[in-house]
């Protein structure tokens, strides 16, 4: 018996190891081992270049104050007269007014507020009058430029110290017609 006991336990080794051969081709491999998956970082936003940023518009009102340096001319106290400053920063204007000879300006006179607002209105006037005049001998022609004086009313500081007063006493360029739109 113990014969025919090692025969069959010899052949059910044989199919047992047969079919479990078998099985083994018929499955399909194991799926390769898995890497850890990373989402991909978006692409960095690309910083403003500093040309669009700056960017100013030839003609505009921005490229009038960058081109002149400024937009007024300061006065000493009490007056009408121009400073070499004053008329440095009028030249520029003047070149540019040259330049796009279809803006059309706005001089504003204005005083600190010490004075009568009667003497203030006509010390705006005078100050509007010699930064327009200064323009016209530049070559800006006179049917481009109006004056008006605000004289005390529009403060550019609020205040009664000394540098309050200096910056309300200017004239003030203001671009009309194509530039102003």
């Amino acid at each position: 018996m113990k014969g025919a006991f090692s025969k069959s336990l010899a052949v059910g080794l044989l199919i047992t190891a047969a079919a479990c051969s078998k099985n083994e081709e018929e499955l399909p491999p194991p799926p390769p081992p898995q890497q850890p998956t990373e989402t991909p970082a978006p692409p960095p936003t690309p910083a403003p270049s500093s040309s669009v940023s700056n960017t100013v518009v030839p003609g505009s009102i921005e490229d009038f104050k960058r081109q002149a340096g400024s937009d007024r001319v300061f006065f000493a106290y009490d007056s009408s007269s121009l400073d070499a400053e004053g008329r440095d920063t009028l030249d520029r204007q003047a070149a540019w007014l040259q330049q796009y000879s279809n803006v059309s300006i706005t001089v504003e006179g204005h005083a600190d507020e010490r004075g009568t607002r009667e003497y203030n209105l006509a010390l705006g006037e005078r100050r509007a009058n010699a930064a327009a005049t200064y323009l016209q001998q530049q070559g800006v022609p006179a049917g481009r430029i109006t004056t008006v004086s605000y004289g005390k009313e529009r403060p550019a500081v609020e205040g009664s110290s000394e540098s309050a007063y200096a910056q309300n006493r200017r004239a003030v360029t203001v671009l009309s017609g194509a530039a102003a739109s």
